[in-house]
């Protein structure tokens, strides 16, 4: 007989909500123009955390404004100076990264295991990575004495708040550029708890503001004359407006978008490893992944053998209170999110897939979903093809690597893919056929802020991460820029 878990769950009081948050411009909290709010919520119970302000065009031309003023001064510290904020940073992110974690948890509805061992360390070493490079962009391979951009309009989505908030601030403070940032409308409290953290680390009025609101803040972020840089990541239809939105302007833009990757199962993969690997692609934070193995390929031979081992594997997961400690599965984002994949899922079982869930008790209040997987999945059904963001599994067999190398390609989307396989000539064959922008080879769901993450595709352009998410800040010195100085500062 199983030893059942008792409760443990993560204390609420180490963090203190307040019951209303204003924008952050210019190193100051404040009401929106129009006094527009609105409430976010906790997924898992529906209770209104927090009354937020809700910016408006007015508000997003004060935070550029902010940002403009402070790029003259900001650019124009050494890197050396500008590193020491971001190890304020980082080091802060460490101290308080209890408090963040529970935040993240309320806000977003994810397992605390995950926000503490998995979000708030990879969040702290992103800055610190991107403060060794602040003093040597002269040596990241972009020419002598690359040059900032400007201003960056950042829009980040819900399913990481406080990482992908790291992603983006951090190579764009390293390089010497300003920001304004929007968070999701339905987790915009970490970011602001960043705000108090950017204080806390004395950087300068303005190199940071965050405006919260909906997707009409966001559009006018982007849409504004005078922001230099633009990086979003989210849906690939926003993505595609924002895309549509740049074009013909100065504007750089990247784009990580949404995913439909491929986790491959060779018949000679160690199973018990494959099967962690595949319920860590798809169940790790409510399949809430753009990069999830939301489609698992198995070689036929196998196929029984390891689905019968991964529904062992998927009745030992407990869905509940994302503050216990024992909790695998937390809540849906929202009611909206929730209902998309409700749809789906009932479109799975309306083209005849098989479906099935572990005995799973969900609560009564909040927004869940059971861990779900589909058997007799073939490639024209909408599960296989369109991005489910939710913890959902296609299952489909095939024979020969030749045909999972066509069925894992068989989509729109490009951004990720897992190979489960004993042979090293294998992974390196299929890695060189796979169209995805990250191959992960025994093992999946694995980052270091030292290795680039992007896509193909419909899964965006540009790269996060590593000396490569540099790139998307900096932009080559002309040739009279770069050139050397005399010892009294007179051009060579």
């Amino acid at each position: 007989m199983a030893f059942d878990y008792a409760p443990a769950p993560e204390s609420r009081a180490v963090v203190d909500i307040a019951p209303s948050y204003g924008l952050f411009i210019d190193g100051e909290f404040r009401e929106a123009a129009d006094g527009a709010v609105f409430k976010t919520l906790s997924p898992a119970s529906e209770e209104v955390l927090s009354e937020v302000a809700q910016a408006s065009a007015e508000d997003v031309d004060q935070a550029v404004r902010a940002a403009r003023k402070a790029f003259a001064s900001w650019s124009a510290l050494p890197g050396g100076e500008r590193a020491k904020y971001l190890f304020r940073i980082a080091r802060i992110i460490q101290e308080r990264s209890r408090e963040l974690a529970v935040l993240e948890s309320l806000d977003n509805g994810k397992p605390i295991r995950e926000s503490r061992d998995a979000d708030l360390p990879q969040v702290a070493a992103h800055f610190f990575y991107y403060a060794g490079w602040a003093d040597k962009l002269d040596h990241a391979g972009f020419g002598p004495a690359p040059r900032p951009l400007g201003v960056a309009g950042q829009v980040i989505p819900w399913n990481f708040p406080l990482l992908m908030l790291a992603w983006k601030v951090a190579p764009a403070l390293a390089t010497g550029n300003t920001v304004v940032l929007k968070p999701a409308e339905t987790t915009p409290l970490s970011a602001l708890f960043f705000a108090d953290i950017c204080r806390q680390a004395g950087l300068p009025r303005g190199v940071v503001n965050i405006l919260t609101g909906d997707g009409s803040t966001g559009a006018a972020l982007v849409a504004h004359p005078d922001v230099d840089k633009v990086a979003f990541t989210g849906s690939t239809e926003v993505g595609k407006a924002i895309a549509r939105a740049v074009a013909g302007t100065d504007k750089r833009l990247t784009l990580e978008l949404g995913g439909k990757a491929a986790n491959i199962v060779f018949d000679d993969a160690p199973l018990d490893q494959a099967v962690e690997g595949v319920v860590n692609g798809i169940f790790f934070n409510q399949g809430h992944v753009c990069c999830a193995g939301s489609r698992l390929l198995v070689q036929e031979s196998i196929a029984d053998e390891l689905l019968a081992a991964l529904k062992r594997r998927m009745a030992t997961l407990r869905v509940g209170d994302p503050l216990d400690k024992n909790t695998d599965i937390g809540a849906i984002n929202s009611a909206e999110q929730l209902a998309r994949i409700t749809a789906l899922a009932d479109a799975g079982d309306a083209e005849g897939a098989e479906r099935w869930s572990p005995a799973c008790e969900l609560p009564t209040a909040g927004y869940w979903f059971a861990p779900t997987l589909f058997t007799g999945v073939t490639q024209a059904h909408r599960i296989a093809r369109e991005e489910i963001f939710g913890p959902v599994l296609s299952v489909l067999t095939f024979r020969t690597p030749g045909e999972a190398v066509e069925k894992a390609n068989n989509t729109p989307y490009g951004l990720s893919a897992g190979i489960w396989t004993e042979k090293g000539s294998r992974s390196l064959w299929m890695a060189s056929k796979l169209r995805a922008g990250v191959v992960w080879s025994n093992t999946f769901n694995k980052f270091d802020p030292t290795s680039p993450f992007g896509g193909y595709q419909e899964s965006g352009y540009g790269r996060e991460g590593g000396r490569h998410g540099l790139a998307a800040y900096l932009t080559p010195a002309s040739p009279q820029q770069a050139a050397p100085t005399s010892p009294k500062g007179e051009r060579a």
